[in-house]
């Protein structure tokens, strides 16, 4: 059968990792004769399930990535596989078992329905060693250079430690060189850029000397660390690592995860720092000429209104040091503890401050 990437912009980072491993593929945008593969996020999920339930192809219909990992069972009721996690070995394992007839419950990493209809889950694959995998296929998709995966943090909100492991994992400098003789201009994912080479709790800014002083030698590259789409936790902001940022990059900004101005809200969802690191994070960045750019998320449940003032009156201190910032709402994400939760309310207050400062140019996002 032929197999197919269903493709659109914002799961082209997934396809880019898988299309080495499954090489006759090709990318369309509508469903096909054949194995269909999907990948997609919670946002993206209604579209998705409605694309597929409508389909009046021949298919079998392959779902990956954070949503269907997250909810396997509700995917299901449109998908005839989900691929749990990490998507490199379990999915060339199972393209493979389909093509020969075998049988699917010895693919780990898997859930499918049996013929009862039944959920089965196969097990749990081990995480990936990411130098046997390429970050993509330059001759069918580029992406940024995944230089870590997993992070040690539990922050309730994010999906990262429960798709990809509390452990974190770095592709090697030789590796990372290979991806980059593909660009001029070199971008990376990672959850905490500035962890590199550690275990995300505690720096080994030696190994992030290292690996950008060797891309620096790459003749006609341009650095941008620590920028979308990758950021850096405000702990990890030091004078060493901005000199670092200094000495080696192109950037002139960094992207910093704050996501709330209340201690309280930070502790609650496990966050693991404190709005003093955000303020220290954002003045060294300043009095270093680098411009922070801050997330912040609102809608927390039980965020009350006074946890909604606090991180406004971040925010505009950030903004009065010439800092950015970029605001969201929460979405509840499965598979997280806050997968269930009703989202707090933005205040009118705040909301209106917010879109002032939008209309400034001071801010940027979606916040209700």
């Amino acid at each position: 059968m032929n197999t197919y990437f269903r493709w659109n912009k914002k799961n082209s980072y997934s396809f880019a990792a898988l299309a080495p491993l499954v090489p006759k593929a090709s990318l369309v945008k509508e469903p096909k004769d054949g194995i269909m593969l999907y990948s997609f996020v919670t946002k993206q999920a209604e579209s998705v399930f409605q694309e597929v339930d409508n389909a009046t192809t021949d298919s079998i219909f392959i779902a990956g990535g954070p949503h269907p990992s997250g909810a396997p069972e509700l995917t299901l009721e449109y998908f005839d596989y989900v691929v749990i996690g990490e998507g490199e070995e379990t999915l060339s394992y199972l393209l493979r078992t389909l093509e020969s007839g075998g049988d699917v419950n010895r693919v780990k990493g898997i859930a499918y329905k049996d013929p009862g209809g039944n959920v089965v889950f196969t097990g749990k694959r081990d995480h990936v060693d990411l130098n046997n995998y390429p970050c993509f296929d330059p001759k069918t998709l580029l992406a940024p250079i995944e230089i870590s995966r997993g992070c040690p943090w539990s922050c309730k909100y994010c999906q990262t430690p429960r798709l990809f492991g509390n452990k974190m994992r770095h592709r090697s400098i030789d590796s990372i060189v290979g991806c980059a003789k593909h660009y001029s201009d070199l971008r990376f994912t990672s959850s905490n850029a500035f962890a590199y080479g550690g275990d995300g709790i505690h720096p080994r800014f030696d190994k992030v000397e290292k690996l950008l002083s060797t891309l620096h030698k790459m003749e006609g590259k341009k650095i941008y660390f620590g920028t979308f789409p990758s950021e850096v936790r405000p702990e990890f902001v030091t004078d060493e690592t901005l000199e670092l940022i200094i000495r080696y990059c192109t950037n002139e900004t960094l992207s910093l995860g704050a996501q709330s101005g209340s201690d309280r809200m930070l502790k609650e969802m496990h966050r693991g720092h404190t709005v003093d690191d955000v303020i220290t994070a954002v003045e060294r960045c300043t009095s270093h000429g680098i411009t922070p750019n801050v997330d912040f998320i609102f809608g927390y449940p039980d965020e009350t209104d006074q946890d909604q003032q606090d991180s406004l009156k971040l925010i505009k201190w950030i903004s009065k040091k010439g800092g950015s910032v970029r605001a969201h709402y929460l979405t509840p994400l499965p598979d997280t503890p806050y997968a269930d939760v009703v989202p707090s309310k933005v205040g009118r207050d705040v909301k209106r401050t917010l879109g002032r400062m939008a209309l400034d140019g001071k801010l940027t996002g979606v916040w209700e």
